[in-house]
């Protein structure tokens, strides 16, 4: 037992994504440690639907929860800022907000972002999905577009400004596509007479030979079918070469007009300065022991997305940046620390493979469990999709808000969430 008296060693945890929250939800009140909590934003989200709330089928509220509400109350301390520099000689950060302070124990949990592969060109007109702002500037843009093209008399304007292409055959690709085939097909009409639906057209653009590439054979020709009866256009074996002047480039020579970008191609870890180029692995992702630590560092831990280990030998190549290694990549260093702080030995981390889902429109879903030993489509899959993502929902204020939503937009194939809210102050604004 910890003796009276005895002072917490300082952990501090930069970002409360997947990873972040999973370790602050197993520390939180323990005896050994003061645990602070590094985030730019205010709240945690959850990833897999912010493509709903850039479809216009989900309201931000109904994924995302304050920090300080989840853990009001609780033995943690919240900073709203990001992680500028760290002085891993002295134990310092340098924050944003200007401040310094110290720590003992440094986790880095602060996930990745969407890689451009280098193009400025991708990064400056491509929309990203990396975050609640990405998906609520995607939703405005979409509905800015379509009002723009309801009053198009030119054709071949018109149909330009009504082609979307998604770079990208992942999860966020074919789910995207998705739903603007659901909206192309029973919303656009409706809300604007004016547009024939048969003017517009969604590409899925990918490198590799399948959609869904980490997922089984099954789920690499259901999803090619569903997405082809919507009425997709499924390009395999492609890749996005440039984006100007609102046209797409391929590989194949072909040029796509488009006025909408989503580039949904790949993603690379998040990188902090002070931290020796001789720990940092591909796609920037920090190079970390069995337990979690980083190579080179006593008191330097990485997790989730941050994290690539090749001491799993199931995982040789390092996990899959995916929500269920950081969850239990979480809970592990949480055991660990607790365990360290006992004196105890560590155990290594070994990843659980749950599997895979992906949903195309309300009701085309497909889960691969347990390194694809069982593939589940039809109602089945649709029923585990719905389960999962919504026990996995940080409260049950964001599942009651979800599950509302989607009961109303599967019954009435539509939602009423197609509005533009800006952020300027008019009362400041010059006419």
């Amino acid at each position: 037992m910890k003796s009276a008296g005895t002072v917490k060693k300082r952990v501090v945890i930069v970002g409360g994504g997947f990873a972040g929250l999973s370790l602050c939800q197993q520390l939180v009140n323990n005896p050994f440690y003061e645990i602070t909590l590094i985030d730019k934003n205010n709240y945690n989200y959850f990833t897999p639907l912010l493509y709903q709330v850039a479809t216009s089928f989900l309201e931000p509220s109904s994924i995302s929860y304050p920090f300080r509400k989840l853990f009001r109350g609780k033995n943690l301390n919240f900073r709203m800022a990001t992680l500028l520099k760290v002085n891993t000689e002295a134990n310092t950060l340098t924050l944003t907000d200007g401040s310094e302070m110290g720590y003992d124990i440094l986790i880095f949990a602060a996930g990745s972002k969407t890689n451009f592969f280098g193009s400025e060109g991708f990064r400056r007109n491509a929309f990203s999905l990396k975050g609640i702002d990405d998906a609520l500037y995607m939703r405005n843009e979409l509905i800015k577009t379509l009002e723009a093209a309801s009053l198009e008399n030119d054709p071949l304007v018109k149909k330009q400004l009504l082609t979307i292409v998604i770079a990208g055959g992942g999860p966020t690709g074919v789910e995207v596509a998705g739903m603007l085939a659901e909206m192309k097909e029973y919303i656009l009409n409706n809300d604007y007479p004016g547009i024939q639906k048969d003017l517009a057209e969604i590409y899925v653009i990918d490198a590799s030979p399948h959609l869904l590439a980490p997922m089984s054979e099954k789920t690499h020709k259901a999803a090619y079918k569903t997405l082809a009866h919507m009425g997709v256009h499924v390009l395999l074996n492609t890749r996005v070469m440039l984006y100007e002047n609102d046209k797409v480039y391929l590989s194949t020579g072909a040029i796509i007009e488009a006025k909408t970008l989503l580039w949904a191609a790949g993603v690379i870890a998040n990188t902090f300065e002070g931290i020796a180029e001789s720990s940092i692995g591909k796609g920037h992702r920090l190079i970390t022991d069995q337990y979690n630590r980083i190579l080179g560092y006593d008191n330097l831990y990485a997790i989730g997305d941050n994290s690539i280990q090749f001491t799993d030998h199931a995982y040789p190549e390092g996990h899959p940046q995916l929500a269920q290694p950081a969850i239990q990549q979480g809970k592990a260093l949480a055991r660990n620390l607790l365990l360290l702080a006992k004196g105890k030995p560590l155990k290594p981390f070994s990843y659980f493979d749950k599997g895979e889902m992906a949903i195309i429109g309300r009701k085309h879903a497909y889960a691969d469990l347990f390194k694809h030993k069982f593939h589940l489509g039809g109602l089945l899959g649709l029923t585990s999709w719905l389960f999962i993502h919504l026990i996995s929902l940080v409260n049950y204020t964001n599942i009651i808000k979800t599950l509302y939503n989607w009961t109303v937009a599967y019954l009435t194939r539509d939602q009423a969430l197609r509005m533009i809210f800006r952020s300027e102050n008019r009362e400041n604004r010059v006419s």
